[in-house]
C-alpha cells in the first residue's frame, strides 16, 4: 500500500458533516490553508447525503467549501502516531496529516438496544435504512415499521414514504405527555414547526403510537413481523423491514484516543468549542446532541476561532445558547425510559460481533470485565454498537480506548514504528 506525501495544514477538520464543513469554511475563508477529511465519497454527512439539490442549504454549504479553497480527503483517521499528526486510511493508501490546530466533528451513531429478533436480517437501523435507500436499496412497495425514539423516526420514515415504501405504524417510546410538553417548546422554533408541519403532511394517514417500543422480530431467513408494546399490550405486525433506533450517541473515540475531557458522554469544550487538549477544538454533535442548526454554529465558531477570528466567533454565542436550549429540550424529551432494560431475554444477543448473549453480561460487574471473560466489545465494530446498549442496561462506562480506533488493513499499519511484531501484539493484546 502506498504512503501518500505527508500533507501540512494550518487547520486539519475530522468529519465532513455539517459541522465540519462550516468549520472548514471558516477557517479556509480566513486564510488558513485547511484540509477536511472524512471516510465518506462526498461531504455532507448523514444529514445532508444527496441532499445537494441547487439552492438548497446543503448545496450552499457544498458551493461554498469548494470556493474556500479548502482541501478535500477521502479516509478515515485511526492513529495519532505523534504530536500533531494524524494518520487515515484511504482506498489507495495511507494518508499522514500534519496541523497546526484541529478540528474534531465526528458527528454521531444510532444507538441501537437488543431484542429477541433484533439480529434478523432486514431489522435495520432507522438512519441506515434510510442511508441504504439513499444510494439505491428499492424499498418501494416494502412494508417498513418504523420503532424507536427521537426526530428521526419522523423524518426517516417520510423519506421513505416518498419514495414508495408502506409505513404501517411509527411507533415512539416516548410518551404523549413529553411530546406535548416538547411541543411548547416549538413555539421558539417557528423553522422547526414549519418543519413539523411538513412532515405531519408528508405522514398523512401513517399511525403514529407513543408509548410504543418493538419487543421482538419475527422471520425464517429475515424479519416477517414484529410484535410491539403498545399502550401496555402487545401487538404484531407484519413488515418486510423493521427499522429501529433509539436515538443518537456521539462519536468520541477520537477525541478520547487525544486525550479530550468527557463530560456526560460528550466531549468538553469551552466557549470557543476548544476542547481540553492544546490546539484540539470540537464541534457537532460529540459536544451533544443537537441536531444540524446547533452543529453549523459549532462548527462556525471553532473555524473562526481557529482563524483568530475571536470577535466575530463571539457574536455567534447568543445563537449557539438558544439551539442549545433546544438541544436540552430534546434530551429530555425522547430519555430512554426503564422498561426498555427488560427487553433482552436470556438468549438475546448484545454484543452482535462476538456473539456474546445477555446471560452471560448480566453476570459481569462492569465493561473491562465483560471484555476479559467474554470478548464483548471486541470485534470489528469495537463496542460502537453494544457498548452504548451495556451502558444503558448495566450502567456501564467504557473506560479506554485503544488505536486503532477503527478497523485497519495490517499492511495500514506496518509502517507506524518500523516494528510490524510489536503493532500486532497491541493490536492482538498479546497474542501471537
Amino acid at each position: 500500500m502506498s504512503r501518500h506525501p505527508r500533507q501540512q495544514f494550518d487547520v486539519l477538520v475530522v468529519g465532513g458533516g455539517p459541522a465540519g464543513m462550516a468549520a472548514a469554511v471558516r477557517a479556509a475563508e480566513s486564510g488558513r490553508r485547511v484540509g477536511i477529511i472524512d471516510d465518506n465519497p462526498a461531504v455532507g454527512g448523514q444529514i445532508w447525503r444527496g441532499g445537494s439539490e441547487a439552492g438548497s442549504e446543503a448545496s450552499k454549504w457544498i458551493e461554498r467549501l469548494q470556493s474556500s479553497g479548502a482541501g478535500v480527503l477521502r479516509g478515515r483517521v485511526f492513529q495519532q502516531p505523534g504530536l500533531r499528526i494524524l494518520l487515515a486510511e484511504s482506498d489507495d493508501g495511507i494518508w499522514e496529516l500534519a496541523f497546526e490546530k484541529l478540528i474534531l466533528a465526528t458527528g454521531a451513531r444510532e444507538r441501537f438496544l437488543p431484542f429477541p429478533g433484533w439480529t434478523l436480517p432486514n431489522v435495520m437501523g432507522v438512519g441506515g435504512l434510510q442511508a441504504m435507500a439513499k444510494s439505491g436499496l428499492p424499498i418501494r412497495g416494502e412494508r417498513i415499521v418504523v420503532a424507536g425514539t427521537g426526530p428521526l423516526l419522523l423524518a426517516a420514515a417520510a423519506y421513505l414514504r416518498q419514495h414508495g415504501a408502506t409505513i404501517p405504524i411509527i411507533c415512539e417510546q416516548a410518551s404523549w405527555g413529553n411530546l406535548a410538553r416538547f411541543s411548547t417548546v416549538l413555539l421558539a422554533q417557528p423553522d422547526k414547526i414549519f418543519q413539523g408541519l411538513g412532515l405531519k403532511g408528508q405522514l398523512a394517514g401513517t399511525r403514529f403510537s407513543a408509548s410504543s417500543w418493538p419487543i421482538a422480530a419475527d422471520g425464517r431467513t429475515a424479519v416477517e413481523s414484529v410484535t410491539i408494546s403498545r399502550r401496555g399490550k402487545p401487538e404484531t405486525i407484519p413488515c418486510d423491514y423493521l427499522a429501529c433506533g433509539f436515538h443518537l450517541v456521539p462519536n468520541i473515540e477520537l477525541p478520547l484516543l487525544l486525550g479530550c475531557q468527557i463530560q456526560n458522554g460528550c466531549v468538553r469544550v469551552d466557549d470557543f468549542q476548544k476542547a481540553s487538549v492544546a490546539e484540539v477544538f470540537c464541534a457537532g454533535e460529540p459536544t451533544g446532541i443537537g441536531g444540524l442548526e446547533l452543529s453549523l454554529v459549532e462548527g462556525e465558531i471553532a473555524g473562526l476561532a481557529t482563524a483568530g477570528r475571536i470577535a466575530e466567533a463571539s457574536k455567534l454565542f447568543s445563537k449557539r445558547e438558544k439551539l442549545r436550549r433546544f438541544a436540552r429540550s430534546l434530551d429530555r424529551t425522547f430519555r430512554l425510559r426503564s422498561e426498555l432494560r427488560s427487553l433482552p431475554q436470556p438468549e438475546t444477543i448484545v454484543c452482535r460481533c462476538e456473539d456474546v448473549r445477555y446471560s452471560r453480561l448480566r453476570e459481569q460487574p462492569g465493561w473491562r470485565a465483560a471484555k476479559l471473560q467474554t470478548r464483548c466489545g471486541m470485534g470489528p465494530c469495537q463496542g460502537r454498537i453494544c457498548g452504548p446498549a451495556t451502558e444503558f442496561l448495566f450502567d456501564w462506562k467504557p473506560d479506554s480506548v485503544r488505536p486503532p480506533i477503527f478497523p485497519v488493513r495490517v499492511e495500514s499499519l506496518s509502517g507506524l514504528t518500523g516494528d510490524s511484531n510489536l503493532e500486532l501484539c497491541e493490536i492482538t493484546g498479546g497474542r501471537s
